[in-house]
C-alpha cells in the first residue's frame, strides 16, 4: 500500500433528482431527513450553490467540471442532429471526474441515474463503463416507476427482470448496491481509495412510495402550501440559511390560495407521497454512512450531496398523453401483476401507488423551492438554487458552519482533485480537452474567504449571470431583468431600468461566455427539433 493511496480520501458524492432548495431540515423544511441533517451538522452548508436548470446538464457538468455546452449536453441527452454543445451525449472534448481519479489510483463505481448518453439501448463511448468507472448499476434515461424502472442496466448489460421482484423499490435498491460495493472494496481492496457516485431519482416524478412511509406524512400538510412556505422561510431565517433582509417571494402566479383549492386531499396526498420519497433517500443514505463507519472509513471519506436543478413544477404528462405513452424507456402501462397504470395528475386518483404515475405539480414546487420564484428549466433562483452539504472529517473544515461563498457545479471537479491531489489531464486518448471552468471551494470550505468568481448560466434560451451581488437573467423572449441578489434574491424588484449601464456590460459579458461554451440560440434547436416532428419538451429529464 502506498502512502499517498492511504492518505488520499475516499469520494461519495450523492445527487438527488428535481429536489427543491429548502426541502431538508437543514435548510428549513418540514421532511424527515435526520441523516443529511447529521452530516450538516458536523460538515459545511452552502447557502449560494448552484446547479444548472435540468437533469441531464447538471450530471455533465457536476462530472466533468465543465459548463454541459462543452461537455456536449446544451439540453438533453437526446438524439440530436446538431454538432457540438447540443449532441446529446458526452462528448471527447471532456474528462470525468471518475476517469481522472482512476488515473489517480482510485476504484471507482456509480450506483444509480446516469442520463449522460443519447442512446440508452446500445453500450457506447458516452455509457460509464466507458467514462471511467469500474462499474455501474442504474438506469440510462431520465427517470421511470419506481416499482419497475426501465433501462435497468449492470455495467454494460440490460437488468429491468431483476425489478420483477415483488419488493424491488428503485431507490432502496439504489442504495443497496451502493452499499454493496462500499463493502466488497473494503473486503478487496481496502488500500485503494474510491470513488462512489451516487445519483438517485428520487424524488423525480412519478409520485411513487411504499404506503408505510407516505403515512408517516398523514396531516403535515393538511394547512397548504402557503402556511408551509411561511413555516420554511421562517426556518431559513432561524437557521441562518438566508440573510436578515431575505424576502419571501409572492406565491407563483399560477398558483391558487390553499384557501381556495377545491382538492385539498388530494393534494395534501401529493405533498405526502413527494416527502416520502426524500426520506427514503435519507435512510439509504444513512445506511451509506453507517457502512462506511462500519468499514472504518467515515472519517477519511468526503460525502457531497446536492440536488441536480431546482423542483420541477412539470405536469404529468409532459407532453400529450398518446405520444407520452410511446416513451417505453420511462413507462411502462402496466403493473407487474398486470393492473393498469393512471398517467397524469388527476384528482380522483390518489397518487404513490404503483398503478399511478403523476407529479406534484407547480403549487407544492413553489413550496419546495422556498423563498424563491420559479423552478427547474428557468435560471432564476428557483431553478438553480441547490442546498450542498460537504463533509469530511480529515479535512480540516469548518465543522457545522455555514458558508455563503457563490459557486456552482464546475466548481466540484476542481475541490476534489485537489483534495485528491490528483491531476488533470490535457488530453483524452490522444484528443485535446477543455481546460477546468471552475476553482476549488477548499479554502472557503475551510472557514477562508475564497476568490470572487463570475457564474453563468443557458438552458433553452434562459440565462443568466452573476458578478458580485449583481446577477441578470432572463426567461427566453423576455426582456433582461437586474437583481441586487444580495439584498434581494428572492428576485423580486428588478433594477434593470435604472442601471442600463450595467446590464449592457453583464449582456455582453454573458454574451462572450456563451459563444466560448458553444451556446446556439434557442430559437435555432426549435427548429431542428420541429423538422425531426418534436418539441423539445419531448426531452424529458
Amino acid at each position: 500500500m502506498s502512502d499517498q493511496n492511504s492518505t488520499r480520501p475516499n469520494v461519495l458524492v450523492v445527487l438527488a433528482d428535481d429536489m427543491g432548495y429548502s426541502d431538508l431540515g437543514c435548510y428549513g423544511g418540514e421532511i424527515n431527513t435526520p441523516n443529511l441533517d447529521a452530516l450538516a451538522e458536523g460538515g459545511v452548508r452552502m447557502t449560494n450553490f448552484y446547479n444548472t436548470p435540468r437533469c441531464s446538464p447538471s450530471r455533465a457538468s457536476l462530472l466533468t467540471g465543465l459548463h454541459p455546452h462543452q461537455a456536449g449536453i446544451g439540453i438533453l441527452a437526446i438524439d440530436d442532429s446538431t454538432s457540438g454543445g447540443y449532441k446529446g451525449t458526452l462528448n471527447d472534448k471532456c474528462i470525468t471526474m471518475a476517469e481522472a481519479l482512476k488515473e489517480a489510483g482510485y476504484a471507482t463505481a456509480a450506483r444509480g441515474k446516469w442520463h449522460l448518453s443519447n442512446d440508452v439501448h446500445n453500450p457506447n463511448e458516452a455509457w460509464p463503463l466507458n467514462r471511467g468507472f469500474d462499474s455501474f448499476y442504474g438506469t440510462l434515461t431520465g427517470c421511470g416507476s419506481y416499482f419497475q424502472p426501465g433501462t435497468l442496466t449492470r455495467d454494460n448489460t440490460n437488468v429491468d427482470d431483476e425489478a420483477l421482484d415483488k419488493d424491488f423499490y428503485y431507490t432502496d435498491r439504489i442504495t443497496d448496491e451502493a452499499v454493496r460495493f462500499l463493502n466488497e472494496h473494503h473486503q478487496t481492496a481496502p488500500e485503494r481509495p474510491f470513488f462512489l457516485y451516487v445519483p438517485y431519482t428520487a424524488p423525480h416524478w412519478p409520485l411513487h412510495a411504499r404506503e408505510e412511509d407516505i403515512a408517516k406524512y398523514d396531516g403535515v400538510y393538511d394547512e397548504g402550501w402557503d402556511v408551509l412556505r411561511e413555516r420554511r422561510m421562517q426556518r431559513l431565517l432561524e437557521l441562518g440559511i438566508l440573510s436578515e433582509n431575505a424576502e419571501l417571494s409572492e406565491r407563483d402566479p399560477v398558483v391558487s390560495s390553499w384557501e381556495d383549492e377545491t382538492e385539498k386531499e388530494w393534494q395534501a396526498r401529493r405533498m405526502q407521497v413527494y416527502a416520502a420519497q426524500i426520506e427514503v433517500m435519507d435512510r439509504g443514505i444513512g445506511c451509506l454512512m453507517d457502512t462506511l463507519k462500519a468499514n472504518g472509513e467515515y472519517e477519511n471519506t468526503i460525502i457531497i450531496f446536492l440536488s441536480d436543478n431546482g423542483a420541477a413544477a412539470e405536469p404529468v404528462p409532459l407532453i400529450d398523453l398518446e405520444r407520452f405513452r410511446k416513451r417505453a424507456d420511462i413507462l411502462k402501462h402496466h403493473t407487474k401483476d398486470g393492473r393498469r397504470v393512471v398517467i397524469g395528475n388527476d384528482s380522483g386518483v390518489m397518487p404513490g401507488a404503483d398503478d399511478t404515475y403523476s407529479s406534484y405539480g407547480r403549487s407544492w414546487a413553489n413550496l419546495s423551492n422556498t423563498p424563491f420564484r420559479l423552478f427547474k428549466v428557468w435560471t432564476h433562483e428557483g431553478g438553480i438554487s441547490s442546498p450542498f452539504i460537504f463533509h469530511w472529517p480529515n479535512g480540516q473544515l469548518a465543522e457545522g458552519s455555514i458558508r455563503h461563498g457563490a459557486h456552482q457545479l464546475v466548481d466540484v471537479m476542481p475541490t476534489i482533485l485537489e483534495a485528491a491531489n490528483a491531476q488533470y489531464p490535457a488530453k483524452r486518448n490522444g484528443v485535446a480537452i477543455y481546460p477546468l471552468t471552475g476553482q476549488s471551494m477548499l479554502s472557503d470550505l475551510r472557514g477562508e474567504d475564497g476568490k470572487a468568481q463570475t457564474l453563468y448560466w443557458e438552458h433553452c434560451g434562459n440565462a443568466a449571470i452573476q458578478r458580485g451581488e449583481w446577477k441578470l437573467v432572463r426567461q427566453h423572449g423576455w426582456p433582461w431583468e437586474l437583481y441586487n441578489i444580495s439584498e434581494d434574491r428572492s428576485e423580486t424588484n428588478d433594477l434593470a431600468d435604472q442601471n442600463a449601464i450595467l446590464v449592457k456590460d453583464l449582456e455582453e459579458d454573458w454574451s462572450l461566455w456563451a459563444d466560448s461554451v458553444g451556446v446556439i440560440p434557442f430559437d435555432k434547436t426549435l427548429e431542428i427539433y420541429h423538422k425531426r416532428g418534436l418539441g423539445w419538451t419531448d426531452a424529458i429529464g
